[in-house]
C-alpha cells in the first residue's frame, strides 16, 4: 500500500496493516482531539473533573514545586508554558513537564511550577489556559512519573458507509492486535507538521554546519504554511538579507526572530543564533533526526520482511514493568542461546524488541538489523561520534533504544454517526490509551491510510 511522500520524508514508509483505510479528517476542531495524561500512579488530569481537586497540601512550601493540571486549548505546549510563567512572574524554565501535547488539540497535563503559591497560579487568567493547582511535591516533574496518555479522537469527513468503516476499522485492529501494536514511529509533530524541517536542521548541526542549519530552519518554505509566512521565507532564500527579513517575517515566527535579530547584530555567527532559542528546541533538532534515523531502521525492517512481534539474532530486547511500560536501561541482545527463551519472554508481554536511538554512546544491533543500521548511517554520511556536538555540547545526544512497536490500550469505537458539518459524510469516535513517548496519529494512519497527512488533520 502507498505511504504518502511526506511520510517518507521523515523515514515513514511502510503501513502494518492491510485494511484501505477509513479516509476522513482528524482535528476538524479543536475539540475533535482530546488528551489527558495519565500518571503512573494513576493519576488522571482531567479536562474537565467532575469533582473539586483535593489538595496534597495547599500551604505555600518556598523552594518546593507545586503540582497542578494545565489545561490548554489550541496552544503549543511551549507557548502555554510561557504564557503561564509570565502570568505567574517567572522564567519558563521554573515549569516542569512530563512529555510535549498536541497543539491543535484540548490537553491535560500535570506540571510541576518551582517556588509559587496557590494563590498566584489562581491569578492566572490566558484565553483557553487554565491551570489549577493540587499542592506541594519535593521533586519536580520528569516523564518519569508519566504513564502514558488517553486520547478521545473524531474522525469527521469519511466518505464510505457505516458498514465499511466499522469493517476497515476491525480488520486494522485485528492486524494490529496480531502483532502486539502498532509500529512506534515517531510522529509528524516530531518533525514539524506543516514544516518537516526540524530533522534537517538537526542534521547539519551534526554535520558541523550551523549556517545550513540556520537557513533552513529560517528560509526553507512549505506550501502548507500561511502565505505571508512562505514569503517572508523565500525572500530571505533569495536576498540573504537578515535586516529586511526581520522587518518582513510575521510577529508569530518568534523563534525566526530571535536568530535574525542576533544575525543582524552579529553577522556570521551561526553558533550564537542557535544559542539563542529556548533549550527545549535546540535540544529538538538532534533529536529530531536521531527520529528520522528510528523510523528509518523500523521502515527497513519490515520492508525487509523481519518480524516485529519476535526477535532474531542480533536484536536489542528490552524489559518491561508491571504497568506495561519498557525499561530502555535494562536490555539484552539476542543470541543463538538465549533466542527461544527470549522469543518466550516477548510472546508474554515482558520483553519487547528495541531499535537503536544514535548517539555517540549507543552501539548499532547485530545481525540483519545490524546491517540494516550501518547501510542506512553510511547513505546518510553520519557516523556515532557526530552525536557529541562540540560546539553545542548541550545538546550532544549519548543515544538509547526504543521499542518497535507500541502496545495500546482501552481501544473503544463509538457508534458510526453522519457528520453534521457534512451530512453526506459519517465521522467516527474513537478512544484509546498509549504509554508514553508513543503518538496517537501512529495508530490513526494504520486506521485511515490518509492520503494527505497535512490535509487529514496529522
Amino acid at each position: 500500500m502507498l505511504v504518502p511522500k511526506l511520510e517518507k520524508q521523515i523515514g515513514i514508509g511502510i503501513y502494518a496493516t492491510k485494511s484501505p483505510g477509513i479516509g476522513g479528517v482528524i482535528r476538524q476542531c479543536v475539540d475533535d482531539f482530546l488528551v489527558q495524561e495519565v500518571l503512573v500512579d494513576g493519576s488522571r488530569a482531567e479536562i474537565s473533573p467532575s469533582d473539586e481537586c483535593i489538595a496534597l497540601d495547599a500551604s505555600y512550601v518556598p523552594n518546593r514545586y507545586l503540582l497542578c493540571v494545565l489545561i490548554k486549548r489550541n496552544w503549543d505546549t511551549f507557548s502555554a508554558l510561557r504564557a503561564v510563567a509570565a502570568q505567574v512572574g517567572v522564567s519558563a524554565e521554573r515549569i516542569q513537564i512530563g512529555g510535549i501535547k498536541d497543539a491543535k488539540a484540548v490537553t491535560s497535563q500535570h506540571i510541576t511550577i518551582e517556588g509559587v503559591s496557590f494563590e498566584d497560579v489562581k491569578k492566572v487568567q490566558v484565553k483557553d489556559i487554565e491551570v489549577r493547582p493540587i499542592g506541594y511535591l519535593r521533586q519536580k516533574l520528569s516523564s518519569y512519573y508519566v504513564l502514558g496518555n488517553s486520547f478521545h479522537i473524531t474522525i469527521s469527513s469519511i466518505d464510505h458507509s457505516k458498514s465499511t468503516i466499522t469493517n476497515r476499522v476491525s480488520q486494522a485492529l485485528e492486524d494490529l492486535k496480531a502483532i502486539g501494536g502498532f509500529p512506534n514511529f515517531f510522529g509528524h509533530q516530531r518533525f514539524g507538521t506543516t514544516r518537516p524541517i526540524t530533522h534537517l536542521v538537526g542534521k547539519s548541526i551534526l554535520n558541523g554546519n550551523f549556517k545550513k542549519a540556520a537557513m533552513l530552519f529560517l528560509a526553507k518554505p512549505s506550501p502548507y504554511e500561511h502565505s505571508s509566512s512562505r514569503q517572508a521565507r523565500e525572500a530571505l532564500r533569495e536576498t540573504q538579507d537578515f535586516e529586511k527579513a526581520l522587518r518582513d517575517f510575521p510577529k508569530q515566527l518568534r523563534y525566526e526572530r530571535l536568530l535574525l535579530r542576533h544575525l543582524v547584530g552579529n553577522p556570521g555567527d551561526y553558533v550564537g543564533a542557535i544559542k539563542r532559542l529556548p533549550m527545549k528546541l535546540q535540544e529538538l533538532f538532534p533529536q529530531a533526526y536521531q527520529s528520522y534515523l528510528f523510523n528509518s531502521f523500523l521502515t527497513r525492517r519490515v520492508q525487509d520482511a523481519f518480524p516485529l512481534d519476535e526477535a532474531v539474532i542480533g536484536d536489542f530486547v528490552v524489559n518491561v514493568e508491571r504497568s506495561g511500560l519498557p525499561m530502555q536501561t535494562i536490555f539484552k541482545m539476542v543470541t543463538a542461546e538465549n533466542r527461544k527463551e527470549i522469543n518466550t519472554l516477548l510472546h508474554a508481554g515482558r520483553m519487547r524488541l528495541a531499535l537503536p536511538l544514535i548517539g555517540f554512546r549507543q552501539r548499532l544491533s547485530q545481525g540483519a538489523q545490524g546491517e540494516i543500521e550501518r547501510q542506512i548511517l553510511e547513505k546518510e554520511g553520519i557516523v556515532l561520534e557526530q552525536f557529541r556536538i562540540k560546539a553545542l555540547l548541550d545538546i550532544s545526544l549519548r543515544g538509547g533504544l526504543r521499542t518497535a512497536i507500541s502496545p495500546f490500550r482501552d481501544f473503544s469505537r463509538e457508534q458510526v454517526a453522519r457528520d453534521s458539518a457534512s451530512p453526506s459524510k459519517y465521522k467516527a469516535r474513537v478512544s484509546f490509551t498509549l504509554y508514553r513517548s508513543s503518538y496517537a496519529t501512529m495508530i490513526l494512519r494504520e486506521l485511515m491510510k490518509p492520503r494527505n497527512p497535512i490535509k487529514a488533520g496529522f
